[in-house]
């Protein structure tokens, strides 16, 4: 029998509106995983809150004791959830992670966060390495204009691009409504 589990990936402070590294439309995505989170807290089943720490004192975001690092109020964890701290875009890199699902006879994850192109994407990849049926959650992720030799990517062209990536192997992707009335 199949058990699944939510991810809410880094949904944190520097990712809104006057953070260190603001995305486009994360207050948006984040209502989407708190409707998700209250969801899977109704049906009692695991919420894994990621959150990322910076490794490195010159990062741009995720300072640890700041502000910015700290989960957003919209996804705040309720008292006994788990939270797991990494350092690396891959959540189950150096973390419990894997263990706190294997410890939950956790088999299918539902997948939220940010960033698409880079947290999303690492984890998911991972996750279904490591055996787990994946869902994304389109529309509970966020993303942010990404800049290569001159030239701008926008965010919503960056997101969809990782998303649809991640939808040929690695996941299936709906939105959280479609979640929601499944």
């Amino acid at each position: 029998m199949s058990k699944k589990a939510l991810l809410v990936i880094d949904i944190q402070n520097d990712y809104f509106e006057n953070g260190a590294w603001e995305l486009v439309g994360s207050k948006e995505a984040s209502l989407k995983a708190r409707k998700l989170m209250d969801y899977f807290r109704a049906n009692k089943l695991p919420i894994a809150n990621i959150q990322h720490l910076a490794a490195d004192v010159n990062a741009p975001f995720f300072q640890p004791a700041t502000f910015g690092v700290e989960i957003h109020e919209n996804v705040k964890p309720h008292e006994g959830e788990k939270v797991i701290q990494k350092n690396y875009p891959n959540s189950f890199r150096d973390t419990e992670l894997l263990e706190y699902l294997k410890a939950n006879d956790v088999t299918e994850l539902v997948i939220t966060g940010m960033m698409s192109h880079m947290c999303v994407d690492a984890t998911t990849r991972a996750a279904k390495d490591l055996g787990f049926e994946c869902t994304v959650i389109a529309d509970a992720c966020a993303s942010r204009d990404l800049e290569l030799a001159g030239k701008t990517v926008k965010a919503e062209d960056v997101h969809t691009a990782f998303i649809s990536a991640l939808s040929f192997f690695y996941a299936t992707v709906i939105t959280a409504e479609e979640f929601l009335n499944a």
